[in-house]
C-alpha cells in the first residue's frame, strides 16, 4: 500500500527553550527511525519549526536554531495551521503578506496564458480572478481583519488584476 501523509505536528514542553530543542531533537530522531524500519521517510528540508511563548514568559527565547539530520532550522516567530498564519501578538500582518504573496503568484501564472486579444476572453479572466484569485486573497478574512497595509497590498493587486 503507497500512502502520503500531509502535515502532522510534534509538540514538546518543557520549562526552558534547550530542553524543548533537545527533546524535539530526540523525537523527530524517533519518529524518522521508526517510519524507515516500515518504508516510510521524512522529507526534513520541509519541516517547520515554531517555538511558542506561555504568557508567563517574559522574554523571547533566543530563537536558536534546530539541528535536525544536519539541517539547521531557524525557527519561526509565526505558526500556520489550517493555512491560518498566527503570531504571538495575533498580528495578522503575517498572515495576510502570505495570501498576497500567493496571489500575486498565481496572477503571474494567468497572465502567461495567453497573450492580448488571442486565447483567452477577458470575461474568462474575470471568471479566473473571481474562482482563483480572490479566494486565495481574501482566505482568513472571515476570521482575520486585515490591517491597512495588508489591506493597501490586496487593493494594488485586485487593481491589476
Amino acid at each position: 500500500m503507497v500512502s502520503y501523509v500531509e502535515d502532522f505536528p510534534l509538540t514538546v514542553a518543557s520549562p526552558s527553550e534547550k530542553g524543548n530543542i533537545h527533546r524535539l531533537q530526540r523525537l523527530i530522531n524517533t519518529v524518522a527511525a521508526r517510519g524507515r524500519d516500515i518504508g516510510v521517510s521524512i522529507s526534513v528540508p520541509k519541516t517547520e519549526l515554531s517555538h511558542l511563548l506561555t504568557p508567563s514568559q517574559r522574554s523571547p527565547p533566543s530563537m536558536a536554531p534546530i539541528e535536525l539530520e544536519g539541517h539547521l532550522f531557524q525557527p519561526s516567530g509565526a505558526v500556520r495551521w489550517l493555512g491560518y498564519w498566527s503570531t504571538p501578538a495575533l498580528n495578522t500582518t503575517h498572515h495576510f503578506r502570505h495570501r498576497l504573496f500567493y496571489a500575486q503568484a498565481l496572477f503571474s501564472f494567468v497572465k502567461c496564458l495567453s497573450s492580448p486579444r488571442a486565447g483567452v476572453k477577458p470575461f474568462l479572466y474575470h471568471r479566473i480572478a473571481n474562482g482563483l484569485l480572490l479566494p486565495i486573497l481574501t482566505y482568513g478574512a472571515d476570521l482575520l481583519t486585515p490591517n491597512s497595509s495588508a489591506l493597501r497590498g490586496m487593493k494594488s493587486l485586485w487593481h491589476r488584476v
